[in-house]
């Protein structure tokens, strides 16, 4: 029987999902068990690897039987999976601490002590700006407080590594998960020496740093019979989800970009170069040995909605909601609105940023509100686009997903912000049909990354209106100088 189809399975935050689709990228099935998170203190934010390794088996064997193939018909499982996660594992590889993810702050502590000297020395050798999501400060709060499985640790992996190591017993990691560490330098692709040094553990006790097209070692037969896979599938290692995700939503020549804005928010492109902001406002992790993406995070997408939403007891969805913005023009008569209602990483890397509303007066209502929060989420994602790029860079095309990408509103929005086509993709699964897809490449079954852009659907462009594109650039101006006065506030 031929082999017509690919799993992407995609390991985020608040789930697992097993993605099957065909060669062209269309979805055949796809499955998605929640992830339940728990948060044993302020600032806390933990997972069971051993609970998310059991749904991803649940979920790859659900999607199988959903698709109704047979496991002849399947090419290769290949992993996209969500950064910055940190847990230890004992000798005889049993993890011996939960795993810290991305929203864990207890290090916050470390990241204001470390001296703007030493912030930018660890900056220009990995590529990543310090703060408390990455590896690197967590186990130097580890370090300074004793942490119990710091000091049994035999070894250091995240999630995805983990998964892999359960199923395979290879210890490895890519580029694009290492480089998120903040112990990985992209130019000499390794564990950077100086970088351990200061969190006090060794090279041996991560894992061996490999591209994404590595194939991997056949599953354990008992893990390939739960999962309804035969053990010889190719398993391959695949990539981060940011990098997937500009990958499998077409995003990866020069001049564009892709912009995600879920219940947080990124904006990356890729680069052949290793590039670093002077004020270390963005990230560059390495994809392949000769190709890198920048891009910078936001904490404060669709949750700011959520929040003024709920603030405002109005139950409509969100369409609605979102809607009433339309009787305001460009500006929401004055009102300016600062996102940061959740700390904030890219572009300011200040977990202490709160939110703020400027030039509140009497003849604002709820519509001015809500265009202020939709203006303010999108002038932060381009305060960290103006990082990425040089004046003389033009963005030809912005490929957006997320929850707010379906409000033609916003959407106009981003285009006369940005000045550049916003195309919406049509595939909501972009991580996953990019893991894929790096699968394909791995096999020789496609000859490039690059030949993906003709398995992408192409919706029509949101082109930006001239005249609002200056009353915009007005308006970030304000945005950023208000910016620049508030910071100081900030503790």
């Amino acid at each position: 029987m031929a082999k017509q189809f690919i799993i992407g399975l995609d390991l985020g935050t608040t789930s697992v999902k097993a993605c099957i689709f065909n060669r062209k990228g269309s979805l055949i099935a796809c499955v998605e068990e929640r992830i339940i998170s728990y948060y044993p203190k302020q600032g806390w934010a933990e997972q069971d690897a051993v609970e998310i390794e059991q749904l991803a088996v649940k979920a790859v064997r659900a999607a199988i039987e959903e698709a109704n193939i047979g496991k002849d018909e399947l090419i290769a499982l290949s992993f996209s999976a969500a950064m910055h996660s940190l847990l230890a594992v004992n000798e005889q590889g049993i993890v011996i601490s939960p795993a810290m993810i991305w929203a864990d702050g207890r290090a916050a502590e470390q990241a204001d002590a470390m001296t703007s000297t030493m912030k930018q020395v660890v900056y220009a050798r990995t590529g990543t700006p310090q703060h408390p999501m990455t590896p690197f400060m967590k186990l130097l709060w580890m370090k300074e407080n004793d942490y119990e499985p710091y000091i049994q640790a035999a070894y250091w992996m995240s999630i995805k590594e983990y998964l892999i190591y359960h199923w395979t017993n290879e210890r490895v990691i890519d580029y694009s998960m290492a480089s998120a560490t903040g112990l990985f330098n992209p130019t000499e692709l390794n564990w950077d020496p100086q970088v351990l040094d200061l969190v006090g553990i060794e090279a041996n006790q991560l894992s061996r740093i490999v591209p994404p097209t590595t194939v991997l070692p056949p599953v354990k037969p008992d893990i390939a019979a739960a999962m309804g896979i035969s053990p010889a599938l190719p398993l391959v290692i695949g990539a981060a989800d940011g990098q997937l995700a500009n990958l499998g939503n077409g995003a990866i020549l020069p001049g564009e970009v892709a912009v995600s804005v879920g219940t947080s928010g990124a904006i990356r492109q890729f680069s052949d170069v290793v590039k670093l902001s002077d004020k270390q406002e963005t990230f560059c992790y390495a994809f392949t040995k000769d190709q890198y993406i920048i891009g910078g995070p936001t904490n404060n997408g669709g949750i700011v909605v959520q929040w003024l939403k709920e603030l405002l007891e109005d139950e409509r969805d969100f369409g609605e909601f979102l809607r009433d913005a339309e009787q305001v023009a460009p500006g929401a008569e004055g009102l300016l609105f600062l996102p940061y209602i959740n700390g904030e990483r890219a572009p300011i890397w200040n977990q202490h940023a709160k939110g703020s509303f400027y030039g509140v007066t009497v003849t604002h209502k709820k519509a001015h509100f809500i265009r202020a929060v939709l203006e303010g989420i999108t002038f932060n994602l381009y305060q960290i686009h103006r990082a990425l790029t040089t004046p003389e860079q033009s963005i030809r095309k912005i490929y957006v997903n997320g929850g707010l990408s379906r409000s033609p509103l916003w959407l106009q929005m981003m285009a006369d912000v940005f000045n550049a086509d916003i195309y919406v993709s049509e595939n909501h699964h972009g991580a996953a049909w990019g893991a894929a897809w790096t699968g394909l490449v791995a096999l020789g079954e496609v000859q490039s990354f690059q030949e993906i852009k003709n398995n992408i659907p192409k919706g029509t462009a949101t082109s930006p209106q001239p005249e609002q594109v200056k009353q915009y650039a007005a308006l970030f101006a304000s945005y950023e100088r208000l910016g620049q006065a508030i910071h100081p506030l900030y503790h």
